[in-house]
């Protein structure tokens, strides 16, 4: 470490051999062509980095964006984009500590969840309740308001966010470090923090490090179970049966104190070409009621349905877990067993957030375009909608954040994978597409924010379809759909931040 460390800072230009990998992330629909990759290994790395890139002279007028890569899970060209000049890559900033002065934990802005669930919690016993899938890197999850499956019954990752360092852009392309605390006598750095927690990545500077106070302890053991059922034996009555008592489950069971409150699920409605739909969920057995809780969810779902409920047989969006029976196990194994990034692949991304169960009219068009009535000669066994668990401790903030959607009950993610080279991308993303806006007819073809079933999308998720009027007639532009009333305020923390707008990509903030 001591040799790599007194190297100069690492840039990657055309013509090395690292800079494929490097100019793209784990989506392979986007590919940069930047004038070159600078990985950064401290803040003031990434500070003197941006200070660089800001001076510069394009040499190509049509590539002028500044990126941040992360984990580089970013679903839509953000990152990635043909109009990107440079990449400022912040994943050697990994390191997890304890930080006495802040008495919190600091975690580099280029860690993974698996950093954090390996090298944080073996230490301290604490944890981030993050996602599942290990690749995804901190700068993208936290400013976007993530999730995982502790978040039921611990609440979203940016609930404990207490400071964040930032490497921001002033008028006068002065390029300066500054840590906002959410307790901070300024105001603008309190705002700054706030902005942080929820309002996106890639928005108002380079996120160096964060600061976690109050971390939750995860479970000691947790029981995990995966089922599926084959589509072949399902009706639409059945199809209909299943949905309407996952989604009455988790709009009566919303209280993190009870086990049961504490159940996190996914339920995945792949497209018949699959040939299964499948169900993971986990729940805290250090909760005497944990087992019990279990037993009575499944009944809750499968005994609604005639179809025997098998083991999955295949890969299902982003997870495969091939289990006899339901097993109890540590929490970090299990958080193991379940850790999946997908494979490199190209992917299309959509996200809602519901209220309340699904109405039958949203029911009915899953039903069709998951291939029963629409897109029977479609063939792609991973195209799903994912139905997540949501709610409880999620809905009972710990502190104000720029995530707005605090009284759901689930929460959607629609995706679609194809290879880079495969000949049919346009029938994948007109699937996607077509069964997006057919589940939300009735709203313009979008979740709407605000509305008595929906409430608009997720950040975490990007969608560039959200602005265009092909896919969205609901006057909603997506600021609303992502932000609802926050965005007034993001944009203030913009316009003050990054004047200049440095930082900015299709759905950013609008300074």
């Amino acid at each position: 470490m001591s040799e790599i460390s007194t190297l100069p800072t690492t840039v990657v230009r055309p013509g090395d051999k690292r800079y494929p990998a490097l100019s793209r992330g784990f989506n392979q629909r986007w590919i940069a062509e930047p004038e070159y990759v600078r990985l950064v290994r401290t803040p003031e790395e990434a500070r003197a980095a941006l200070a660089e890139a800001v001076h510069e002279v394009a040499v190509d007028p049509e590539r002028t964006r500044i990126t941040v890569k992360s984990g580089g899970h970013c679903y839509e060209d953000f990152v990635c984009g043909k109009d990107v000049r440079v990449i400022l890559d912040v994943s050697p900033m990994c390191g997890v500590s304890y930080d006495g002065d802040m008495q919190a934990y600091c975690v580099g802005a280029g860690a993974t969840n698996w950093h954090v669930y390996s090298h944080l919690y073996p230490v301290s016993g604490k944890a981030l309740p993050g996602g599942s899938c290990y690749s995804v890197g901190l700068g993208g999850h936290i400013p976007a308001g993530g999730f995982g499956l502790l978040s039921r019954q611990h609440g979203l990752t940016v609930d404990y966010l207490y400071a964040v360092e930032v490497a921001v852009v002033r008028a006068d392309k002065s390029v300066k470090l500054v840590v906002a605390r959410r307790d901070d006598e300024d105001e603008r750095l309190r705002e700054l923090l706030w902005a942080h927690a929820g309002g996106g990545g890639g928005n108002f500077g380079v996120v160096t490090r964060f600061w976690f106070r109050g971390l939750p302890e995860p479970p000691k053991q947790v029981l995990l179970t995966a089922l599926a059922w084959d589509w072949k034996d399902f009706t639409k009555d059945e199809f209909t049966a299943l949905v309407t008592a996952y989604g009455e489950y988790f709009r009566d069971h919303q209280d993190a104190s009870t086990a049961a409150g504490k159940l996190f699920a996914l339920l995945k409605l792949n497209h018949v070409s699959n040939g299964q739909i499948g169900l993971l969920a986990q729940v805290d057995v250090d909760d005497p009621d944990g087992p019990q809780a279990m037993t009575d969810f499944i009944q809750a779902v499968d005994g609604r349905i005639g179809p025997a409920a098998t083991k999955m047989r295949s890969v299902m969006g982003e997870h495969f877990v091939h289990m006899d029976i339901p097993r109890v196990m540590p929490w970090l194994t299990a958080t193991q067993t379940l850790n999946a990034s997908g494979e490199n692949r190209c992917g299309k991304y959509k996200s809602a957030y519901l209220r309340k169960p699904f109405t039958r009219q949203q029911i009915d068009a899953m039903w069709a375009y998951l291939g029963k009535e629409e897109y029977t000669g479609y063939v792609n066994k991973q195209a799903l909608i994912q139905v997540d668990s949501y709610g409880g401790a999620i809905n009972r903030p710990l502190h104000d954040t720029a995530v707005r959607q605090r009284d759901s009950i689930l929460k959607l993610q629609y995706q679609v994978y194809w290879t880079r080279h495969d000949a049919h991308e346009d029938d994948h993303l007109a699937w996607i597409r077509d069964t997006y806006r057919a589940t939300f007819a009735g709203t313009g073809g979008v979740p709407i924010a605000g509305g008595d079933v929906t409430d608009g999308c997720y950040i975490g998720y990007p969608d560039t379809d959200l602005d265009d009027e092909r896919w969205n007639g609901s006057g909603q532009p997506s600021a609303t759909l992502y932000y609802k009333d926050a965005y007034a305020k993001l944009q203030e923390v913009k316009r003050y931040w990054d004047p200049l707008n440095v930082f900015r990509h299709a759905q950013s903030i609008r300074p």
